[in-house]
């Protein structure tokens, strides 16, 4: 959420940044007449309180000397009738304002450039797209079914399209996946976390996705709203919700394994076949707490190690820098892991790293205090995934098929996969 002191101080500034993401910033004017409004209401009640002090102490000095306090005890219920009015009122403006304010984006971080799709800019790519020489390479999905690894009829009849299941050796290379993240994030020191898969109202609005794209989640029927996580995320800045860290806390570096759920309403691609766009699939999820001034080197450290794990499976991908209409609602700053897929001659992501900066803190109400000053502030959220399988698999079975149809296993993969070193052989 937007500092509403930003907005009344920096109203032109906000405004570019809204523009640069493609939002409407009419809205602006109507918060900061709220704004307005809110300020006298509460300007006015407090003169009231004053007042009612003041003429109380009177009341109380005149009893003592008998004399007569009806007409000035009258005039107080009047005053306090009034304060009540007022107090009801600004209530109801303060809300309508917050409300407001929660349906705005984040303001795009310096160095972001405005516009969608057409402006985001690679800034750098990992080896070279794969050469099939002497036979015509298969898409994942054939490959998939050709090597027994996944099953997508079965999983459309348990779930429905969009659904998919694993079996044998694609079970098991989804598993080496999971399990050499965790164990790549353990080494480097993160902490593990295995949270709810149902989460309520209050975890989507911190987050960013509510109330704007509350449509988006799977909700749970019931006496309150319950939704099932779309990414880790959406849990790990809960944790501290509403809660006082302390600087030497920070910063704290966090990561969770989940499937996620998505509803992906629309229609697919026809491209988009297999694993590419689904109601389920599993990730791995980095998160980071930091104080204001470390979320720029929590942001290269995110990347770094997302870059890292895709490097270590030997897949070719480039890393991109994404415009600011192209963020993520709630992220200052986005960069995208993108994995080359040469059946569908372009890259899709595996990861999008982040930085929030203050804006999830704010909804959340997620704050630190300096060791020194004993000063409360928000402090800095970053997320990413570290990684995503569903586009995984379908890379290394693509980019690793072999001219007899079997399929190269990642090297650090095989120890999860009993030494072997091929799929289909």
């Amino acid at each position: 959420m937007l500092d509403i002191r930003l907005i009344r101080e920096k109203t032109d500034e906000v405004r570019r940044g809204l523009e640069a993401r493609g939002a409407d910033p009419t809205v602006l004017d109507e918060i900061l007449a709220l704004d307005v409004k809110r300020r006298e209401l509460v300007s006015e009640a407090e003169e009231l309180k004053s007042s009612r002090n003041t003429v109380s102490k009177q009341i109380g000095v005149i009893k003592k000397q008998g004399g007569d306090t009806s007409e000035l005890q009258a005039q107080m219920r009047a005053v306090g009738e009034r304060i009540s009015e007022l107090d009801g009122e600004s209530a109801g403006v303060e809300d309508k304002q917050r409300q407001l304010l929660l349906g705005l984006p984040n303001l795009p971080a310096p160095g972001v450039v405005p516009g969608g799709k057409e402006k985001n800019e690679v800034v750098s790519v990992f080896g070279e797209k794969p050469v099939f020489e002497g036979f015509e390479p298969k898409n994942h999905v054939d490959l998939c079914l050709s090597l027994g690894l996944i099953d997508y009829e079965r999983g459309v009849k348990m779930g429905g399209n969009g659904f998919w299941l694993y079996k044998g050796d694609g079970a098991m290379l989804e598993w080496a996946l999971l399990s050499y993240f965790i164990n790549e994030h353990v080494k480097d020191g993160y902490t593990f976390v295995l949270p709810p898969h149902m989460l309520t109202y209050e975890c989507g609005l911190t987050a960013g996705q509510f109330p704007k794209f509350e449509e988006d989640v799977y909700r749970i029927s019931g006496d309150s709203f319950r939704f099932m996580l779309p990414t880790a995320e959406t849990a790990l800045i809960n944790l501290f919700r509403d809660e006082i860290l302390s600087e030497s806390e920070l910063p704290k570096r966090l990561f969770a394994y989940t499937p996620c759920y998505r509803r992906e309403a629309g229609t697919y691609r026809a491209s988009e076949r297999g694993m590419i766009r689904g109601h389920q699939f599993n990730k791995v999820e980095m998160f980071g707490y930091t104080k204001p001034e470390d979320s720029g080197d929590m942001l290269k450290e995110l990347i770094t190690k997302a870059c890292r794990l895709v490097e270590g499976l030997g897949l070719h991908y480039r890393l991109s820098k994404l415009a600011a209409g192209d963020c993520s609602a709630s992220m200052a700053t986005t960069y995208d892991v993108e994995l080359w897929l040469p059946s569908m001659n372009e890259y899709k992501e595996c990861s999008s790293v982040s930085n929030a900066m203050d804006y999830q803190a704010r909804r959340g109400n997620i704050r630190f205090r300096r060791d020194a000053t004993k000063k409360v502030e928000f402090l800095h959220t970053l997320n990413g995934s570290g990684l995503a399988t569903s586009r995984l698999l379908p890379a290394i079975v693509e980019q690793f098929q072999q001219p007899d149809g079997a399929v190269r296993i990642p090297e650090v993969l095989r120890p999860y996969m009993g030494g072997k070193e091929f799929l289909g052989r």
